[in-house]
């Protein structure tokens, strides 16, 4: 006679359980839902098997469509009788863990028995299900109720521990997760890493590497996460040094950690150098999607072309496909290198269009004249109901710069402040001065630098300087000149001003 459903020895239960375990999400799924077509009596295995693969299906991009079927399973186990049993209420605190709120995470709390049942494997499964629950708790905010689940916890383990220590550091309240930290029975990696992200989060680099150089044993996410915390904080050099200190142990996240901490602080030949280091055949670390993105933004702060092509086609050669952050930077190379109709073909093969990727598409076609396209695109932007910001008015003012519209110009760098927020940098009101500069209005552009809430620097400077010696201006020439010590700092410039005003 054949094995009921209910069996864990039954063929459905075998069957749904090895797809899972295969990586088989969709075929788990289909499985069961044949299983009760059949009449068969759900096992509670197979039903833990099922929740794993709702959870791995349903991506958190889908957060409502996870969130429905979190429900319906819940409601699913409640209808069946088996939400105590510990296996399928593991996974389904693993289900609630991966969503953005609480969600019912309270109930599944309210609705389990308060202490482990007995055995070995059902001791194990309620903690499991507990840490999922401590974990949705702090993804959510909820600190209060995660901590009063920490402290009712009857058992924990170093999981719990870490869970909580991690969810206290991120949300600033550093002290108690030093506190708690400090009361743990047994800590790994994790747990001084916890930590240190948490001084990282403050910006007290020194007492990060204090802890780091502390540690017992370091993982590479903690030489990866001491790394970030410098790039973050633009000390290239110190991440530079902790780097080459990891020898033969630096694997992919490593290098991709180095490789982006050159390109985001503005060290693009370095980044590259670092990226020619992991292709050497005795090192070669195949490079992922993020090697790609941070190789291609240093190419683009070069404007080194060849090499930015050569890199897009050996992301195909490796396996790559573009995606959305990949495209963007390669709009970003293709725009600064004036292949804009290469860059429009890349931005219409994006799948979601983001601020970032108008904002580069905007930069592009106001570097390149393409004036029309620029307005175009922020009308299309501000549809989407996608807000601007300081980068997207850079392209968008050098579009009106290069086509001369003053009015517009005028318009757009008040509207910035009266209605995005967005308070102008030294680089808007650069565009504007050479502006006003170039159409003959020298005072308006004195004026509006006198008026500027930062310190004038060289550039802008320079700019109305320029603008005086088109119009032949002396006076302000002078006064710009003297006023700033240009005669010292940059005496060429100030020489070929005063010959072209003889001439």
């Amino acid at each position: 006679m054949p094995a009921a459903a209910g069996d864990v020895n039954s063929t459905w239960t075998l069957a749904i359980r090895a797809a899972a375990d295969q990586g088989r999400p969709r075929r788990a799924v289909a499985l069961y839902l044949s299983s009760l077509r059949s009449a068969r009596r759900p096992c509670p295995f197979a039903l833990a098997a099922v929740l794993k693969s709702v959870s791995r299906l349903l991506l958190p991009a889908a957060h409502p469509l996870l969130a429905a079927a979190a429900a319906s399973l819940h409601a699913h186990l409640l209808r069946l009788g088996l939400l105590a049993h510990p296996y399928p209420r593991a996974a389904l605190a693993h289900l609630y863990a991966r969503l953005p709120g609480p969600s019912r995470a309270h109930s599944l709390l309210d609705e389990t028995p308060p202490r482990p049942p007995r055995g070995r494997a059902g001791a194990h499964s309620f903690l499991v299900s507990r840490n999922s629950l401590l974990a949705s708790l702090l993804r959510s905010g909820d600190l209060a109720a995660a901590r009063a689940l920490f402290d009712r916890m009857p058992v924990r383990d170093v999981v719990s521990w870490n869970s909580m220590v991690a969810g206290l550091a991120k949300a600033g309240h550093l002290d108690a997760a030093i506190e708690l930290f400090d009361k743990m029975p047994e800590r790994n990696a994790a747990s001084w890493n916890a930590v240190m992200c948490g001084y990282i989060a403050q910006g007290d680099l020194a007492q990060a590497r204090e802890l780091f150089e502390q540690m017992p044993v370091r993982s590479n996410v903690s030489w990866i996460t001491m790394i970030s915390g410098y790039a973050k904080s633009g000390d290239v050099h110190a991440a530079g040094e902790l780097f080459e200190r990891m020898e033969n142990k630096k694997d992919l996240y490593a290098w991709n950690a180095m490789i982006a901490c050159y390109a985001k602080n503005g060290c693009a030949r370095e980044a590259l150098a670092v990226f020619n280091r992991m292709l050497k055949p005795h090192v070669w670390v195949t490079p992922n999607e993020k090697t790609f993105s941070s190789v291609i933004s240093a190419c683009s702060q070069l404007g080194d072309l060849r090499f930015g092509l050569w890199a897009e086609s050996f992301m195909g050669s490796v396996g790559i496909e573009l995606d959305d952050h990949l495209r963007t930077a390669l709009v970003d190379l293709h725009t600064k290198s004036g292949r804009i109709d290469r860059a429009f073909d890349l931005f219409r093969g994006l799948g979601m269009r983001d601020v970032v990727s108008y904002s580069a598409m905007i930069v592009g076609c106001g570097m390149n004249g393409k004036f029309n396209e620029a307005v175009s695109l922020f009308k299309e932007m501000s549809d989407a109901k996608i807000s601007p910001n300081a980068v997207t008015f850079v392209g968008l003012l050098s579009a009106y710069s290069n086509a001369g519209l003053m009015e517009e110009a005028r318009a757009c760098f008040a509207s910035m402040t009266e209605k995005h927020k967005i308070s102008p940098s030294m680089e808007h009101y650069t565009i504007m001065v050479d502006l006003l500069g170039r159409s003959g209005k020298l005072d308006e552009a004195y004026q509006l630098i006198m008026q500027m809430p930062m310190k004038p620097d060289a550039s802008i400077w320079g700019a109305l300087l320029l603008a005086c010696r088109l119009h032949n201006n002396v006076e302000l020439g002078e006064i710009v000149a003297s006023k700033n010590n240009f005669k010292k700092l940059f005496p060429a410039k100030f020489a070929s001003f005063n010959r072209d005003i003889n001439l």
